[in-house]
Formats: structure tokens, sequence, C-alpha cells
């Protein structure tokens, strides 16, 4: 499979300058805003130079499915570019499939984390006091062990660089009591929902992040939902506790970076055919079990 380089690191609008972050671009149509989802793909802070073939249409169609499944009150007006307000001339066929239509709202400048089991940045702020994120959790708990129950677990958005965990007071001194409390009530209860229904499905949600955004008064789930680049998907099957898991993203990508010699501080090398072709195997793996749909690339047959 060939990479369209034009797809991979951007996808543009001519007359139009879109906000762009490391996988979408933002681009402002008046009432609504278009965010599209590259192939682009990030790892130790860093946009790399090659991208994953239809990393953005799986992404896209991973959350697209699980808005539609949860029935929360959403920021997403529609999927389908053919029903979108494009200007004149634009290929359409370009964006079908990885972008969303949605609501302009007051975004909350929160990662809403949830947790069921202890791994990455919990796991080590664990072994270190015992506590994750101001919480105190049981002794003796092992890597990427079941939680007695979901814990909400915030950090910062940061532009650049790595999110900060943060305590829930500090959540309320940002957002306010209110808004702090439906933050942790909606984050959990979407968790649960999502998790019950990928376990049926032989997936463990390990955990995840949210975004929220205030459309009016109504507190909207805003950006992605249960994609790989958000959770940490872990097949069930081959889960054991007291190790790291396998999981369903872009391991073999830090893996082999890691392995490279790479010093993560210049820019990052290209990444060999092999590893990109792997990890989209993955990312297409984790959307067919848990939509019970087959991917399909084909962008005239991507409408969600």
């Amino acid at each position: 499979m060939s990479l369209n380089k034009e797809v991979v690191l951007r996808t543009e609008i001519v007359g139009f300058v879109p906000k762009r972050g490391k996988v979408r671009d933002i681009y402002d149509f008046g009432d609504s805003l278009l965010l599209v989802s590259s192939d682009r793909i990030s790892a130790f802070d860093w946009v790399l130079p090659t991208g994953i073939p239809d990393k953005g249409k799986i992404l896209n169609q991973t959350s697209s499915f699980w808005f539609n499944e949860l029935g929360v009150g959403r920021q997403v007006l529609m999927t389908d570019v053919y029903e979108m307000p494009f200007p004149a001339g634009v290929d359409l066929s370009l964006f079908a499939g990885r972008s969303m239509l949605v609501r302009k709202c007051k975004i909350l400048p929160i990662e809403c984390v949830v947790r069921g089991y202890l791994s990455g940045s919990g796991w080590r702020e664990y072994c270190e006091s015992g506590i994750v994120c101001g919480i105190k959790l049981p002794a003796g708990l092992r890597e990427s062990e079941r939680l007695p129950e979901p814990i909400f677990t915030p950090s910062t958005k940061a532009e650049s660089g790595h999110d900060v965990n943060i305590t829930f007071d500090e959540v309320v001194n940002t957002v306010g009591i209110d808004a702090a409390n439906l933050l942790r009530e909606k984050s959990l209860d979407i968790f649960l929902r999502g998790s019950e229904y990928a376990l049926k499905r032989g997936i463990i949600i390990a955990d995840t992040k949210f975004e929220f955004g205030f459309f009016g008064n109504e507190l909207i789930l805003a950006d992605e939902v249960f994609t790989p680049d958000s959770s940490r998907f872990w097949s069930l099957s081959d889960y054991e506790a007291g190790k790291g898991q396998p999981s369903f993203d872009k391991q073999f990508v830090r893996d082999w970076l890691t392995s490279s010699g790479w010093d993560k501080n210049s820019p990052p090398p290209e990444l060999p055919d092999d590893i990109v072709m792997r990890t989209r195997e993955k990312y297409v793996e984790a959307f067919e079990i848990l939509t019970g749909k087959k991917f399909v690339t084909d962008s005239k047959n991507s409408k969600n």
C-alpha cells in the first residue's frame, strides 16, 4: 500500500488556513468547525515524517461509532462530507471518512482521564507514592491490575509536550465545583458503559481520556471517543496482571523509535514499511473488533 503524502501529512482547502494539531486539522466554517483526522502519527512529542495509511479514517470512524453507541450529548453534527458546507471545487474524496462537522463550543481545559487498570503514568506514580492524582490506592497492586473501581485522574491539556496529572481540587480551581463534579460524573459513567461494551467483544479498555465543552448550558462530549489514540486497549484473552500488556495502538512505532538510536531531541527518522503496516493492522483490528464492521478504506464507501 502506497502512502498518499497529501493526506498523510495535511489535507488542504484552498483559501482556508487550518489550525493544525499533531493529528487533526481544524477549519473554521463560521458557525461550525470541520475536524479532519489526518494520517499523521506522533510519538515522544514529535510528529513523525511517516504517516500511517488510513489512520485518520480509522480514528474518525471509531469515534463516530462510539458517539452513536453511547447516545450522549455530543459536539458532532454530521460525518457525511457530501452533506457538509464545503466551498465549491473541493475534492471531497480527500475528506470522506476522516472528517466531522462539529458545533462550536467552549472546550474545557481539562483532559478527563479515567483509569480502570493500573498502567502507564498511573503505575509509575503509584510505585513512587501509592497515590494517583491525589487518590490513595490499596497497597500491593501490581502493574496492569484492575482497580477496585475506576478512578477519575484528570490532567492538564498541553499544547506541546506532556500533559501533567492534576488532582480533583485543581480541577475545581480551574473550572469551578459544579463543572468539576459534572466532568467526573460523566467521565466515569461513559467509561463504565464503554468498558462493559468492549469487554463483551474481548477488549479491555484499561484507561481513556475524554474532552468536554459547554454548548450553552449543556456539557457535551467533544473530540474523539475510545480510539486507540485516546485509550489503552488490551486483548482480554492475552491479559495477565503483573506486567505490561500488548496494546492496540502505536506501540510498534514507539518500540522501533526507541531501538533505532534516535535521540528524541532531533527530528525523527522515517519509519520502515513493516512498522507502518503492522501499526495500521492494529488500528484496523481494534476498529473491527469493537464495531463489528469491516473497515472500508474506499472514500466513496466511507460514509458513517
